[in-house]
């Protein structure tokens, strides 16, 4: 990945001062000397989506789109949050859907696709995704489809694309895929994936949570006609956002209650929307427009904006990266789970030890002060397929583009004691 640049750029490199201020976390007395590594499971919350949260609690809890003004107002932030999205996306407003989690949505899909799909269509999976968009998917056996799984190389857990060529026959109907795996990190070819896949026909489902925290995807240029992503990690509330491209929506049909059929938003959230975090959500935007402003001259269209600060996220990130994963090969007790170049994966480190389990090194970080976490991650069959045990996984450290090369410095200085 290469750095892109646009007229009237300027980009000195991230001011991580001014991104901290933005992040209450960083101030709070109770999280003060505990470098954050677990960004992965969840990101800090900015403090534009907590402002939004706090005032739509104070000033709009109540049924949105009555007539009423502060129901109409509550209807409008909700209206605010799709469109911008939307426009951050590269999509239309019609094609983003909130709901509870990207858990949630994927099945709620795959209940919507159960009806669509006949006995004898086939549908590939893969053995590097979170269950989320591989369980669900799996399921369908039981009404006929045919399941057939793009597996990892053992050795690093990544995908090769050249696998499609004898996995996509003309029974072909679905393909579900991550971005990049959240234990190996692998970022997939997504664009060429899509195309790929269009060429035969087959509609893409691509689970985006472990790539959209360090930057937004350009949809529409992805080529993915389903893209899910979750906001707990993007810097916002417990939410899944789902992008389904709109002639794919409207072969799926609605969803929810038959009286919501002319409310596209609704279709694909059967229990109804959360109000309050779907208004909120937007204040991730909120940053994120906050932190262009502060970084370069010129003004753009949102999905522009999306680009340039994936740009400015990941010059941020590689370096620490980069770090990271040269003090795990080269040290003598610890193995990398996944590819060693950094340019290849995001910003999610799993690891092993020779002697120690995984939450035997975990509990040591936790004691230096380290915040971290040591699982399977719902990749049980990613790990299976590498040869590591699921009951103990990985120790995985995950950062953004808001971690300090101070907090690195303590992340590496306590991997050091914790691998004696």
């Amino acid at each position: 990945m290469s750095l892109i640049g646009y007229a009237g750029e300027s980009m000195a490199g991230l001011d991580l001062d001014f991104v901290r201020a933005q992040f209450p976390a960083f101030s709070e007395p109770s999280l003060a000397d505990q470098p954050f590594f677990d960004n992965a499971g969840g990101s800090y919350a900015c403090q534009q989506v907590i402002d939004r949260l706090t005032a739509y609690y104070h000033q709009n809890k109540v049924q949105p789109y009555h007539l009423h003004p502060v129901a109409q107002q509550a209807g409008a932030l909700m209206d605010q949050s799709h469109q911008r999205f939307a426009d951050y996306l590269n999509v239309t407003a019609d094609e983003v859907h909130f709901g509870p989690s990207t858990s949630q949505n994927t099945y709620v899909l795959a209940q919507a696709f159960a009806r669509w799909l006949k006995p004898g269509d086939e549908v590939i999976v893969t053995n590097q995704d979170h269950e989320a968009n591989s369980g669900v998917w799996r399921r369908l056996e039981r009404s006929g489809v045919v399941i057939r799984e793009w597996q990892v190389k053992p050795e690093t857990g990544e995908l090769d694309i050249g696998d499609l060529e004898s996995l996509i026959t003309d029974k072909t109907k679905l393909m579900a895929f991550p971005h990049c795996s959240n234990i190996v990190a692998h970022i997939n070819p997504v664009a060429d994936i899509c195309a790929k896949a269009k060429q035969a026909g087959v509609i893409t489902i691509v689970d985006g949570v472990s790539y959209a925290g360090h930057g937004l995807p350009d949809v529409d240029e992805l080529g993915a006609d389903i893209y899910l992503f979750s906001l707990y990690k993007t810097y916002g509330p417990h939410q899944g956002v789902m992008v389904v491209r709109q002639a794919l929506a409207d072969t799926l049909g609605n969803q929810a209650h038959y009286f919501n059929e002319a409310y596209p938003h609704k279709w694909f959230v059967p229990a109804g929307p959360d109000h309050a975090q779907v208004a909120a959500a937007q204040g991730v935007l909120d940053y994120f427009d906050t932190l262009h402003a502060h970084h370069f001259t010129a003004t753009t269209k949102p999905s522009a904006k999306a680009h340039q600060l994936q740009s400015l996220f990941y010059a941020a990130e590689q370096p620490l990266l980069a770090q990271l994963l040269g003090f795990i090969n080269d040290h003598p007790t610890l193995r990398l789970v996944g590819p060693a170049d950094a340019r290849q994966r995001a910003a999610t480190v799993s690891l092993l030890h020779q002697q120690h389990s995984p939450q035997v090194l975990a509990q040591s970080l936790v004691d230096q002060g380290i915040q971290c976490g040591a699982a399977h991650f719902y990749a049980v069959r990613l790990l299976e397929a590498m040869g590591i045990d699921p009951t103990t996984g990985v120790l995985r450290l995950s950062f953004v583009h808001y971690t300090s090369q101070t907090e690195m410095d303590q992340l590496l200085q306590a991997l050091d004691m914790a691998s004696q």
